[in-house]
């Protein structure tokens, strides 16, 4: 009831296109069809999109996946520029740069952290003022320029510090080269920030929710663009780590910056083929800000509980037929009108019945976002200690060949792309023939079974760095961290791949849950807020390993659980804790997930 009330009201909001063309030559679109219209061509008209001149478009000639391909062409490359540079960062901390391992492991958290929050800023210049079309290209050509510039710092001797071979002391970089380095390291996360939560909401965008076909096209979309993410991610780990390791580092960070140019190519190619949204003239932050700034306001009065000045029956405004029973306090604020988005009356003291439905739905995803953070916590360890630890081992396959430790992120990665297509092409149908849900399970669900998953992953991941010093200390390596040690590196897989079938289930579950729940004109910031919960873990991991780091190490000359020698250090212990939050994380998550109501009635049962 609460989606057919909600259509009927969002068919009177005022729309300005944002298609690249019309917003650019200022020219007048078509009037696109209101709810009721077929549009002259029946059912092929798509309802709420335009094509690249402002044009009313049609589904056998836009959009589906001739346009999402285009789309998930530039994600794949994206992606592979991304992890090219990031999967093997805290080796260029650890060797070019000669930071320690804890300080190490801190930059990149922090880095990855301030990386996966920027998309809140994108989403913010997108959904607000240019769109997505326009922050995709414009992100593109930072990110293009930020990889060119590290690069350079790679590969430039007065960019860089010289090497330690025949030192007895590593010589420190200058502030001058550090500050070079961050600040390519940093545009390339404003970059991201653009590029990420802009991409996969604009690829979503060309599937039309009101076209049975399209519909079920779209929950495939999520599976699939995840599928082509983890094909560029794992060509990343394997190939550029290589040449990092192997070949140079001015070399390992070209390559993604080429790759990153032929993406954006593939981008401006499908340009005439997208379905763009129209953005509305109202900014969609502001209406949903203009709901807590008003009830503080109320909040200050003598009688907060006093009607403001209403239009019709005060009891239907503050209990509108199909709305979000919660968050009663916020309904005080509404304001009955014949224009229910929003009038010159609206002066931060009263709102719209649309504009608080639409800040209950984002406040009921709250709960559910706080309780994955650790999730986020968890997922920062592949590119950080599983590395250093895979750099420990026995990493050859033959006589002349010795895998780079970074590349073992790569089957994380491969194990997505395994899964997947079981998960979408058997479990789903399997799934969908017990519960009769399309998707098979929840979104909630999904996302909850693969936090117990990582859960799992920490646990072994625990038991494999005993095991790996039980060899240190019984082949009298201790104190010898430069010797590899007599165990293979395929000790460490069985964790990469429980990370990789645990994103299957709540990455994939938390893209598609934060793109779906939130109001239709903020997807950018949904997706956004989906990133900032690794964003988010990213800086929680770094000041606990900092924390840690400090509380552990001994001034009698203890090592702490990160000490730059492995072989001395405890990251067993670190991953028991990961283990044991992440199951607390779990019972709290289940508690907001079984109390949790989807915006869309299709799903409206408790988890």
């Amino acid at each position: 009831m609460e989606t057919k009330n909600k259509s009927s009201s969002t068919s009177n909001r005022s729309v300005a296109v944002s298609s690249p063309e019309t917003m650019e030559a200022g020219l007048n679109p078509e009037p696109l069809l209101s709810d009721d219209s077929d549009g002259g061509d029946g059912d092929d008209a798509v309802r709420g999109a335009v094509d690249y001149r402002g044009r009313q478009v049609f589904r056998s000639r836009s959009g589906g996946w001739r346009s999402a391909l285009f789309i998930i062409g530039v994600e794949v490359t994206e992606r592979f520029a991304y992890y090219g540079t990031s999967s093997n960062l805290i080796s260029y901390f650890t060797g070019p740069l000669h930071q320690s391992i804890a300080k190490a492991a801190t930059n990149v958290n922090v880095w990855s952290g301030v990386s996966t929050l920027f998309p809140l800023l994108g989403a913010f210049v997108a959904d607000s003022y240019l769109g997505r079309y326009r922050t995709i290209a414009l992100a593109s050509i930072l990110y293009i320029l930020s990889l060119g510039l590290l690069t350079l710092s790679a590969s430039l001797t007065i960019l860089r510090p010289p090497s330690c071979a025949g030192l007895t002391a590593c010589p420190s970089p200058s502030g001058f080269q550090m500050f070079f380095f961050f600040a390519s390291l940093y545009l390339m996360a404003l970059a991201q920030g653009g590029h990420k939560p802009c991409v996969q909401a604009f690829g979503a965008d060309q599937f039309d929710v009101h076209d049975p076909k399209e519909s079920k096209s779209k929950s495939s979309f999520f599976n699939w663009w995840y599928f082509g993410l983890c094909a560029g991610t794992t060509f990343a780990f394997v190939v550029v780590s290589y040449i990092q390791d192997n070949v140079s580092w001015g070399l390992g960070f070209g390559i993604p910056c080429i790759a990153m140019a032929v993406g954006f190519i593939i981008f401006l190619w499908g340009t005439r083929t997208y379905r763009y949204i129209p953005k509305e003239d109202k900014n969609p932050f502001l209406g949903v800000a203009q709901v807590f700034v008003a009830v503080a306001r109320r909040s200050f009065q003598k009688d907060p509980t006093s009607s403001t000045t209403t239009e019709g029956n005060p009891a239907e405004i503050l209990h509108p037929q199909g709305s979000n029973s919660r968050f009663k306090f916020l309904d005080r604020v509404v304001i009955a009108s014949n224009n229910t988005h929003g009038s010159e009356k609206s002066n931060w003291s009263v709102c719209t019945a649309i504009q608080v439905e639409d800040a209950k739905t984002l406040l009921q995803l709250v709960p559910i976002w706080a309780s994955c953070l650790i999730y986020g916590v968890v997922f920062a360890q592949s590119s950080t200690f599983f590395t250093k630890q895979g750099s420990t081992t026995d990493r050859r396959i033959g006589p002349h060949f010795k895998i780079p430790p970074a590349t073992l992120q790569g089957l994380i990665s491969l194990s997505i792309v395994l899964v997947i297509p079981i998960y979408d092409r058997i479990l789903v149908p399997l799934a969908r023939s017990l519960t009769g849900k399309p998707s098979g399970i929840t979104m909630l669900q999904r996302i909850g079974t693969g936090m117990l998953l990582s859960a799992l992953s920490m646990v072994v991941a625990a038991l494999v760095e005993k095991k790996r010093l039980s060899v240190a200390r019984d082949s009298g390596l201790v104190d010898d961290p430069s010797k590899t040690l007599p165990m293979s590196l395929w000790w460490l897989v069985p964790q990469y791949i429980l990370f990789g079938v645990a994103d299957v289930f709540t990455m994939v579950g938390l893209q598609e849950f934060f793109y779906d729940q939130v109001p239709h004109a903020l997807r950018s910031v949904g997706l956004a807020l989906y990133l900032s919960i690794f964003g988010i873990g990213n800086l929680i991991s770094g000041s606990m390993v900092s924390a840690i780091d400090k509380a552990t190490k001994s001034s009698h000359g203890q090592s702490s659980w990160f000490a730059t020698n492995l072989n001395r250090a405890h990251l067993d212990y670190f991953y028991w804790l990961l283990a044991g939050l992440s199951l607390v994380e779990l019972g709290i998550y289940v508690f907001f997930a079984k109390s949790y109501i989807y915006k869309n009635q299709l799903q409206s049962s408790p988890v």
